[in-house]
C-alpha cells in the first residue's frame, strides 16, 4: 500500500533569523529560543530532543530523550549506561541532538561529543526525581529483551514493597551525559522553503563563529 503525501505542505512565516540579531554565543541564542518556546507553547514539551548515535551494528539510531540542563558547557540528559544508546556512546561518543519546535517553526541541531557527568551530578539529579521514576530506573534493564509487560510490572511491584520507607539508591549503571557541542545550527522556517539557517562552529574553547547556510 502506498500513501501519497506530495500535497502535505505548510508555509512557514512566523519569524526570521537575521545576522543583525545574532549573539556571539550560540548558547545565548539557544536560551532565547528555548524560553520563547517554553513560555509561548505550554502544551509543548520544549525539552524533548532527538538523540542520534551510531550503534554497535554500524547503523545510526535516533530516539527522543529529555534535556535536563543546559549552559555554556553543553547539554545534559540522563539514561541507563547499559542501554543501547549508552553502549553506542561508549564506543563512539560523537552524537547529534535535534530540537524541533513545530509550533514555533524552529529547529536546533547540535553536533558534539558525549561524556558521562560526575557521580555527584548524577546523584543530585536522581535524588530530585519522583519516587516512581527512581524505582523505574531500578526496575528496567533498558533495551534488554523481556518476555512480556507483566515481567516489568512485577519487578516494579517488588521494588515498591522493598523501598516502602527506604531511600531508593541510584543504580551504578544510571546517570547523566553531557554533550559538549562543536557545532550548533539554528533553523527558522521561512516562506517558499527558503528557510533561515545559521550554523555556529566552535573555533576554540570560548570562541564561536557563525555562517549562513543556503536553505
Amino acid at each position: 500500500m502506498n500513501s501519497d503525501l506530495s500535497n502535505y505542505r505548510k508555509s512557514y512565516e512566523k519569524d526570521t533569523l537575521l545576522e543583525k540579531n545574532l549573539p556571539e554565543s550560540p548558547f545565548q541564542l539557544f536560551e532565547r529560543w528555548f524560553k520563547e518556546v517554553d513560555e509561548s507553547f505550554k502544551d509543548m514539551e520544549a525539552n524533548a530532543m532527538t538523540l542520534s548515535t551510531i550503534g554497535l551494528d554500524g547503523f545510526p539510531k535516533s530516539r527522543i530523550v529529555l534535556l535536563k540542563e543546559f549552559g555554556t558547557t553543553g547539554f545534559v540528559f540522563y539514561t541507563n549506561y547499559n542501554s543501547e544508546k549508552g553502549k553506542a556512546i561508549a564506543k563512539n561518543p560523537q552524537v547529534c541532538l535535534s530540537f524541533f519546535w513545530e509550533l514555533a517553526q524552529k529547529q536546533v541541531i547540535v553536533k558534539g561529543f558525549a561524556e558521562k557527568t560526575s557521580n555527584e551530578t548524577s546523584d543530585s539529579y536522581f535524588k530530585s526525581r519522583p519516587k516512581g521514576s527512581k524505582l523505574g530506573a531500578l526496575a528496567s534493564n533498558q533495551s534488554e529483551i523481556i518476555p512480556d509487560r507483566a515481567f516489568i510490572d512485577n519487578k516494579l511491584l517488588d521494588l515498591e514493597t522493598r523501598y516502602t520507607s527506604n531511600e531508593v539508591p541510584r543504580p551504578d549503571c544510571w546517570g547523566g551525559y553531557l554533550v559538549i557541542p562543536v557545532e550548533i545550527e539554528f533553523w527558522q522556517g521561512r516562506a517558499n522553503r527558503l528557510h533561515d539557517r545559521i550554523r555556529y562552529s566552535k573555533v576554540n574553547k570560548d570562541e564561536w563563529v557563525f555562517n549562513r547556510l543556503s536553505p
